[in-house]
């Protein structure tokens, strides 16, 4: 029985010696898909453990550029700035396109809300307080609106999800634009603050009256309504993997590296509150043995990985962009 013992320690001992673990951290919006992804390759590769914590686009992007992580992830492009103060270039890989939708909890409202873009601006901004808004009743004549006051939620961290909403209201409202602008953090101009997706989730189905935006999974593990989103097009539609798919399609020309905005795209059925979420992978790994295991998972990513998405409400990779990732990926060594 001793024997027995020494030997499962020693062999407990030795797996973990041989197992390498990479850590990430960023983006929440991705979370789900990301922690699926990283389950499958541990599955496939046993000797290796991706560690990601969803801490926020912003602490992705300082801890990339702090050297702290083997990889970060974010939901809002870094900036010229950012890229600058980073020791080695970074590579933004884009992996899978979601939706932010506008969620809401009205007692006594079953039915779909639409949201024009003046409205939900106007919301956030705290021109319209309330549920019965005649605004907001003049896109939705055949619902009965309380009157309640409008509790705005909003993300309190910094966040790709912000950046996302933010990057579209400034696109749909000067006022928006001049006054708040679009940011991984900005200061809003009312409203409640909330830790990650899950936080304004969580506080939107606690709180009656409540109006706030997450990312599509978000709404759907929850079961919280969420609202029809006017498009550029004049189309009122729902997020979703096709309204997302659309908006990418809108991006003709794919920039090198990447940083691209598709809020508000033009097109027919593009859910205007769209956008790529991406990892950030520095060209150069300090440890040359992770970042091999990087690449491989990227390149089993695009080969199996982009299959998963519509699981969790994701939408893929579009061909073309994948193509170009897979050639970016050589930059990797």
């Amino acid at each position: 029985m001793i024997r027995r013992l020494v030997f499962l320690s020693l062999a407990l001992a030795i797996s973990v010696v041989g197992q390498t673990a990479l850590n990430g951290a960023g983006a929440t919006f991705p979370n789900p898909m990301y922690s699926k992804w990283f389950s499958d390759y541990h599955k496939l590769h046993p000797e290796v453990q991706i560690n990601y914590q969803a801490i926020g686009s912003g602490g992705g992007i300082r801890q990339v550029l702090a050297g702290t992580v083997d990889f970060g992830a974010s939901d809002s492009p870094m900036t010229d700035e950012q890229l600058a103060q980073a020791k080695v270039k970074i590579l933004h890989v884009p992996t899978v396109l979601g939706a932010v939708v506008p969620a809401y909890n009205v007692p006594g409202v079953s039915e779909e809300v639409k949201f024009s873009p003046e409205v939900i601006a106007d919301i956030c901004l705290g021109k319209i307080s309330n549920w019965n808004d005649r605004s907001i009743a003049k896109d939705n004549p055949n619902l009965t609106l309380p009157d309640r006051p409008i509790i705005v939620v909003h993300r309190s961290d910094g966040s790709g999800t912000n950046y996302i909403f933010t990057d579209y209201l400034s696109k749909v409202s000067s006022e928006w634009k001049s006054r708040v602008g679009k940011g991984t953090s900005v200061k809003w101009p009312m409203g409640l603050g909330a830790k990650g997706n899950e936080g304004v989730a969580g506080m939107i189905r606690q709180m009656q009256g409540a109006f706030g935006y997450v990312e599509l999974i978000y709404a759907v593990q929850n079961r919280i309504p969420y609202g029809m989103v006017r498009n550029a097009a004049g189309n009122w539609l729902k997020g979703s993997l096709e309204g997302a798919t659309a908006a990418a399609a809108s991006a003709k020309n794919m920039p090198a590296d990447f940083r691209v905005s598709i809020t508000n795209a033009g097109g027919t059925d593009a859910y205007p509150i769209s956008s790529f979420t991406w990892l950030l992978i520095p060209t150069e790994s300090k440890d040359k043995t992770k970042g091999k295991i990087l690449l491989d998972f990227l390149t089993w990513m695009l080969d199996e990985g982009e299959k998963e998405t519509s699981q969790l409400d994701y939408a893929p990779l579009p061909q073309s962009v994948a193509l170009k990732v897979r050639q970016a990926l050589k930059q990797l060594r």
